[in-house]
């Protein structure tokens, strides 16, 4: 697998965890973990880093 193909799937993976991070923002799913309810802060972080870790991993991977 090249670099490039690497950079895209994982562009991919991580703009859909952004995307389920919006939705859960949008939405207002509530997340229970062993009886502590995850706050909203915590999507806006997992919106803004796999948001990131996808523009540029589907930037790379799609460069000529």
């Amino acid at each position: 697998m090249s670099q490039k193909t690497f950079a895209l799937i994982a562009g991919i993976i991580f703009t859909i965890v952004a995307l389920v991070h919006v939705a859960r923002l949008v939405q207002g799913w509530g997340i229970v973990i062993d009886g502590w309810v995850v706050p909203m802060s915590v999507s806006w972080i997992g919106l803004i880093v796999p948001g990131t870790l996808g523009f540029y991993g589907l930037r790379f991977g799609t460069q000529k």
